[in-house]
């Protein structure tokens, strides 16, 4: 078995691809008599594929040539219970020390590599007992792989298996490795990396899940019937009878080769991606309790010991048991076999579906291809609705899962779920519609795209996988409706490849790649490479140093205490760390992201020096260049997050109780630990948990242009926040804190190369959110450096204007006066709520400090723009300044003062729908800061408020009761408010006479001569701006203030402005008319005829005028008693003046009204016209001589309308 070993690469075939076929060929020549021991099997071939570790546990004794202890089941036993969960009970102390057989040994590792057909192939002779360890241990042993192909539980797998299961491996752990033996290492010649443990870590959340619904049905003994022939195991799950469904009992059958299950078939019919609970159950049932399972050879070999008439007896009794199934089907075949010309007897030997995988057939899990398709398709086609939008994501979960126990089903399951994507037909819809893809689904792409990167620079792919992925990345990035990778704006971008020596002999064609989608990094990736052999050292060794001798050129590789570096594209280098960490390489991943790591800091130091010999020059021209057009915050590779979750991952304590997870999900922060960086140089001190946080503030702190399109701004910003939330989760020691200070310091200092710069570009990606964190981390540790960073970081350049090119004054918030693309910002809303949100966060910090709360301020008044914001930030100062259990902070509340007050200057001559809001807000403060404050926003309040806010809210909301207690007023106070609110409303009337004259009045009601003053600016304005719905207002309020005479001058002056058509018999100021009348008439004869002039000239209405007429003549006129007049109590005459004039009008807009109905009037408004000639008649009848005039008006309508005969029909009867 040497040549199965460590030579198993000479022995292995090229593998073609191609689907496993469900059971392979299996001959023997017929032996002369009888059983007897195992023959030689000359070609027999095999099938099938299967899972990677193999259970334990002791199999029957075994006869043949192999020793006893070999064989017998006191040797099996405790092999088994070290290299599988749960095998043979596990046994005590002394059985786990006892060394595994070498049969077993042997047996295993050949079980987890080679078909079984090459190992009959390769050996003319095996005895049975090899044959039978072979097929024990060809099943999986890890109950991990189980639960990852039974639910969508990623990572910690299967806690609530029995603990035993966590001794899954032991000796023979690198049997259980998913990485078959002989696999290629990601650097060739070295050792390969340890895989990922295969002992499951934690349950899976949710007693739904198909892993935890088998592990109970396990546990309730409700497997039973359990029997292994070759490699096929079978078996029957009893479910339990619920409250609305009976006991059903199911048939389960698993096929399995290579430690890897490669077909299952259950009676419930489970139709989803993952294994039912019945097949789980079946699985463990195996994995845990081998000595129970009944284990046989492939049914070709038992066939091979029967002699002629066992074979008859064999076949008939079959029949007989399963004739209605079986009978037509055998009777076909035997038709078959009898005829010499039939195609079964051109192939030798016969199909044995127990008898293991063929040479050519693919090594991989079973996975469900259709029930992929059909998920997929059927969450798409929900939009993101019902929670298909984190399906999906489980899905990619689930990919990565796979890629990290080096399972060929993660690139298949990817390739899977990529078809279904690209047929998605809202793709086309989107297309031709000419809009985005919607920002869930973007995401969901963004993530494909991602997941392809990482699948094409496995380390340890073939050459032919990759050019097969290529070729299907090439087909779908050419398809029309393939989404891009920024919206429009992805061409930009430099080549994933650039800037490689690897790459340096490709075109340089792809820099200007006009069409970039999501999977054209992953194109790119197809030509990276893991040759280097710099490269190959780093990520084999912590203890890679510089040689003492250096070559030529060797100098560009290590820093200067020797340690090695990678000089690459970063994000390109920090895809292949997550190359690394997602294909169950963490340690490799470790080591090259500390490479990157000390690359990075190189660069830091030499801009650093760069900016220093630049540093006047770029401070009197206010200018830079753009230092990155590619961030790293918002990648599509997302380098900065792949670092940092690299690094903490191996900082990560794991809870002792890890596996007593709640089925509630309630996910608690996670908790870290400083692990020392492995390093060959001298002792740095440094932990894995602080170059974390310092490559996190490296990346978040780079100066980079804002890229175009609304779905790269807002992922920048989506980035920044996940990357924020995570450095949350740190607690900052002692010497956390010293890295932030020493990063904090370099970015202040960094220049043009950091976003904290004392310059930056003018389309910068503003640092609010990240200075935000920065400022809450450093303060309770170095304030003054907090503050200084924050500030640095309140500006914002976009909404600036250029600033003059010898101006230095403020070097701090120079902008760029570089020529730019000036993009849309399509997230600038975001951006400012952010820096609104640092600067109430310094606001909140600096209470009580007059001279940091004066810098926030000065900061906020020069960088902060919208209106609505720094309105945003008052109130937030105002109710921090005013708690209600304590008294409140005079600084910070004039502060909020002060700032209200710069948002009444900025909103005054803009429209602002919370204007009003705004304006009682700031006497809400001001009243609060005291009476000094109200005194000077009355004084300036031609600064701060319209005359309209001015009188009706600001200077009446002074001068109210509330306010007057509120300040517990004395006397003096109280009159010097109210002279200044007069003063206020003084001006305000005169400058805004038709809004504000009712205001002023009422202010200046206590003061005669104020009173008097704003009377005369009414009058004076009355007959040139106001209009008569203002003056009958200001009227009524002088008659309800006991100024009759006043309100009958005003009114007349309204008068004047009114007028009334003859079919306006429902306007609004005809009560006003009414009104002005009955004041006229109740003052007297004088009044009265005075107005009637007026009203004649402005009321045409007929129904309006009669009304008046009427309301004149029923009672005498001077009944309002004005004293020092004589009143004669007399009814007035239609006959005399000032009647008469009235009576008059009426008449004549009687007859004009009547004669303009008619011109236009339908059948259906005859009636109405009727009843309307019927109110003229008496108005006609109060003059003299009216029935005759009515008469003669009657006449004439006859006349001039007898073409109208029905109307006039209707008239006759009436009138006559």
């Amino acid at each position: 078995m040497a040549e199965g070993g460590e030579g198993e690469e000479l022995l292995r075939p090229p593998l073609p691809a191609g689907a496993p076929g469900p059971k392979r060929l299996c001959s023997r020549a017929c032996p002369a008599g009888g059983t007897g021991a195992a023959h030689p099997r000359p070609g027999a071939a095999g099938a099938g594929a299967g899972p990677g570790a193999g259970a334990s546990g002791a199999p029957p004794a075994l006869a043949g040539c192999c020793p006893a202890s070999a064989a017998g089941p006191g040797a099996a036993g405790p092999a088994a219970a070290a290299a599988g969960p749960g095998g043979g009970g596990g046994g005590g102390a002394g059985s786990l020390l006892q060394p595994e057989s070498l049969l077993d040994a042997a047996a295993k590792r050949v079980a987890g590599s080679w078909a079984f057909e090459r190992v009959e192939g390769r050996f003319q002779r095996i005895p049975e007992p090899v044959q039978r360890r072979i097929v024990y241990w060809s099943f999986p042993r890890s109950e991990r792989q189980i639960c990852m192909y039974s639910s969508f539980q990623p990572g910690r797998a299967a806690a609530a298996a029995s603990p035993a299961s966590a001794a899954a491996g032991g000796p023979s752990a690198a049997a259980a490795a998913p990485a078959p033996a002989g696999e290629e290492s990601p650097v060739a010649g070295l050792p390969p990396p340890a895989a990922p443990s295969a002992a499951p870590a934690a349950a899976p959340q949710g007693e739904g899940l198909p892993f935890r619904r088998g592990i109970r049905l396990l546990e309730t003994g409700a497997v039973d019937n359990v029997l292994q022939v070759g490699f096929h195991l079978s078996g029957t799950v009893t479910e339990p009878a619920t409250a609305t469904e009976p006991e059903m009992t199911y048939k389960v059958a698993i096929s399995f080769d290579r430690c890897k299950i490669t077909s299952v078939t259950c009676g419930c019919g489970n139709k989803d991606i993952f294994y039912c609970a019945h097949v789980v159950a079946l699985s463990l049932y195996r994995i845990r309790k081998p000595d129970q399972v009944k284990l046989r050879l492939p049914i070709s070999e038992t066939l091979f010991q029967m002699n002629r008439d066992q074979l008859q007896k064999f076949v008939q009794y079959l029949i007989t048991a399963h004739h209605t199934e079986v009978l037509p089907t055998a009777q076909k075949l035997a038709d078959e076999i009898l005829s010499s010309n039939s195609e079964i007897n051109q192939v030798h030997g016969a199909p044995d579906p127990t008898a293991g995988a063929s040479i050519d057939d693919e090594n991989c899990w079973h996975l469900d291809e259709e029930q992929v398709r059909e998920q997929v398709k059927l969450f798409l086609s929900q939009g993101g609705y019902y929670g298909s939008g984190k399906q999906l994501n489980s899905m990619f979960a689930k990919v990565r899962e796979m890629l990290r126990m080096r399972d060929s089903n993660g690139a298949r399951m990817l390739t899977l779920i990529t078809e279904q994507f690209m047929a998605d037909p809202r793709l086309s819809l989107w297309r031709q519609q000419g809009t985005g893809i919607t920002e869930k689904c973007r995401q969901l792409w963004d993530e494909l795209g991602a997941l392809w990167v990482c699948v094409v620079l496995n380390p340890h792919c073939k050459l032919e996988e990759k050019s097969c992925w290529l070729r299907q990345l090439r087909k779908w990035g050419e398809m029309d409706v393939c989404p891009l990778e920024d919206g429009n704006y992805g061409n930009e971008l430099p080549n994933i490849t650039n800037a490689l020596t690897q790459s340096s002999g490709h075109s340089q064609d792809s820099l200007a790649r006009p069409r970039r989608t999501v999977f054209t990094r992953a194109i790119e990736g197809c030509d990276l490479h893991w040759q280097d052999s710099h490269l190959q050292r780093i990520i084999s060794s912590d203890f890679y140093v510089s040689p003492s001798y250096q070559r030529e050129g060797e100098s560009l590789l290590f820093n200067s205490q020797g340690q090695p570096l990678w000089l690459e594209h970063v994000p390109t280098a920090c895809a292949r760390v997550d190359a690394l960490r997602s294909h169950g390489y963490p340690r490799e991943a470790l080591r090259l992201t500390v490479a990157i790591i000390n690359t990075l800091r190189l660069q830091q130091q030499r801009q650093l020096e760069i900016y220093k010999h630049q540093k006047k020059e770029l401070l009197q021209r206010g200018a830079t260049t753009i230092t990155n057009l590619e961030g790293w915050v918002g990648h599509p590779l997302n380098p900065i997050g792949c670092l940092f979750l690299t690094l903490t991952e191996a900082c990560r304590l794991e809870e002792e109780n890890c596996l007593e997870i709640s089925d509630a999900g309630d996910s608690k922060p996670p908790v870290y630990q400083h692990v020392p960086v492995a390093t060959g140089s001298q002792d740095s001190g440094e932990s894995y948990l602080s170059l974390a946080l310092e490559v996190a503030l490296m990346g978040m702190g780079q100066q980079r242009v804002m890229p175009e399109g609304l779905y790269a701004q807002d992922k920048v910003c989506r980035n920044e926040e996940q990357i924020i939330a995570r450095l949350q989760d740190l607690e900052l020691d002692p010497v956390l804190v010293q890295t932030l200070r020493k990063q904090c310091i370099l970015l202040l200092e960094g220049g043009p190369f950091s976003g904290l710069g004392e310059v930056i570009h003018r389309e910068s990606v503003p640092m609010h959110t990240f200075a935000k964190y920065l400022f809450s981390a450093l303060l309770p540790h170095d304030a003054d450096l907090a503050y200084k960073l924050a500030l640095r970081a309140m500006r914002l350049p976009v909404l600036e204007t250029t600033a003059p090119s010898g101006d230095v004054t403020h070097p701090h918030h120079l902008v760029s006066v570089v020529p730019s693309r000036y993009p849309r910002w399509f997230t600038l809303g975001h951006l400012e709520s952010q820096q609104c949100e640092l600067a109430s966060t310094m606001l909140t910090a600096a209470k009580g400090d007059m001279l940091r709360l004066r810098t926030v301020l000065e900061a906020i008044q020069k960088n902060i723009h919208s209106s609505s914001l720094i309105f945003k930030l008052a109130q937030d100062a105002f109710k921090i300044a005013t708690p209600a259990d304590s008294n409140s902070d005079t600084t910070l509340l004039n502060v909020a003062l002060e700032l209200g007050l710069q948002v009444m200057r900025m909103t005054l001559s803009t429209l602002n729908w919370r204007r009003r809001e705004m304006v009682r807000w700031l006497v809400t403060c001001a009243t609060e800061v005291g009476v000094r404050a109200l005194v000077s926003i009355l004084q300036s309040w031609y600064s701060l408020f319209t005359p309209t806010e001015a009188t009706s809210i600001v200077a009446a909301t002074v001068m109210s009761h509330n306010t007057i207690l509120r300040l517990s007023l004395d006397y003096p106070q109280r009159e010097e408010l109210a002279s200044c609110a007069r003063t206020l409303a003084l001006q305000c009337a005169m400058k805004d006479p038709q809004n504000c004259a009712l205001s002023a009045l009422t202010l200046c009601e206590k003061d005669h001569i104020a009173f008097e003053t704003a009377y005369q600016i009414v009058i004076d304005a009355a007959s040139t701006g106001m209009t008569y719905t203002q003056l009958f207002t200001i009227a009524r309020y002088m008659e309800h203030r006991g100024y009759p005479l006043r309100a009958f001058k005003l009114a007349s002056l309204a008068m004047t402005h009114l007028n009334l058509a003859y079919n306006q018999d429902t306007h609004p100021a005809i009560n006003d008319v009414l009104w002005a009348c009955a004041l006229s008439h109740s003052l007297g004869k004088n009044e009265l005829a005075a107005i009637i002039p007026l009203v004649v000239k402005s009321v045409h209405c007929a129904t309006v005028l009669s009304d008046i007429l009427r309301r004149c003549t029923m009672t005498a006129p001077g009944l309002a008693g004005i004293p020092g007049r004589r009143n004669s109590g007399k009814l007035m005459s239609t006959d005399k003046a000032p009647l008469r004039q009235l009576l008059d009008a009426t008449i004549s807009a009687y007859i004009n009204t009547t004669h303009s109905r008619l011109t236009h009037i339908s059948p259906r408004h005859y009636g109405e016209f009727i009843e309307f000639l019927s109110k003229a008649r008496e108005t006609f009848l109060l003059a003299q001589d009216g029935h005759i005039q009515f008469a003669q008006f009657i006449d004439n309508l006859k006349q001039i309308y007898k073409g109208k005969k029905k109307l006039m029909l209707l008239v006759r009867e009436r009138f006559g």
